[in-house]
């Protein structure tokens, strides 16, 4: 338990940072930059996040993502999974249009393209005065309040803006025979004890996975959870 400890350590210390990062990690920064023809850092985050996808697949939603530490504490209100199935496809829905958004705010851009990594930042600080406090509380309670009344990330699940890219990086990496971080498991082994779906913050039935010999899922952020909560030792890291 002692990774996951160090890993809710790094989740929560990213959530407590957000006022600095926030706008490194928006939609309607990247945008605002478009239609100026400024690439932010926001726009440049995301890219980071596609290409870490190809490596390290959702792994930043388990260990960077303030909006993953933001869900993760209120679990300590309400513990339940979310119901899944077809909603989990809302996020790519909102994403393609968004996407649409940024490519149409590029074509009509009012100036030359540049780049500029602190756009609408003071000194790098997204947060630097009260009035942006209302939309940094306002992100808040969008991803807290969904997690209290609806289940554990759920807002990971339905609406995420950064989940896509991840997730289109890892099926690009599998693509290109690219070896990513995975999880393996030794279906002999398994007693079917249900902790690893007890321990899982995605609420994934990681149980049927281990008995039908596939872990991989879109949904699955590679935490670690299921590693250490089973007491067999049946899934492990693996690089392939």
């Amino acid at each position: 338990m002692k990774r996951q400890n160090v890993r809710r350590l790094v989740i929560i210390s990213s959530m407590l940072l957000f006022p600095i990062t926030i706008y490194y990690l928006s939609p309607y920064v990247i945008i605002q930059g478009a239609l100026e023809g400024i690439i932010n850092g926001s726009f440049i985050v995301f890219c980071a996040l596609l290409l870490s996808g190809i490596f390290l697949g959702r792994l930043f939603c388990a260990y960077l993502c303030p909006a993953g530490g933001i869900q993760e504490c209120a679990t300590l209100i309400q513990d339940k999974g979310p119901k899944q199935g077809w909603k989990n496809n809302i996020k790519y829905v909102i994403w393609v249009f968004w996407i649409a958004g940024v490519i149409v705010s590029f074509l009509f851009r009012s100036k030359e393209l540049t780049v500029d990594f602190f756009y609408m930042t003071e000194y790098g600080i997204s947060i630097a005065n009260i009035y942006g406090y209302i939309i940094y509380y306002g992100i808040i309670l969008l991803f807290f309040v969904p997690a209290v009344l609806a289940g554990k990330r759920t807002m990971c699940h339905y609406i995420c803006w950064m989940a896509p890219f991840m997730v289109i990086g890892s099926k690009l990496g599998t693509l290109l025979h690219i070896k990513q971080l995975r999880l393996e498991a030794k279906k002999e082994s398994c007693v079917k004890c249900h902790a690893c779906d007890k321990a899982c913050p995605m609420s994934l039935k990681v149980t049927e996975k281990v008995q039908a010999g596939n872990m991989r899922d879109s949904e699955c952020i590679l935490c670690g959870a299921c590693i250490d909560g089973c007491p067999k030792k049946v899934i492990a890291y693996k690089m392939k």
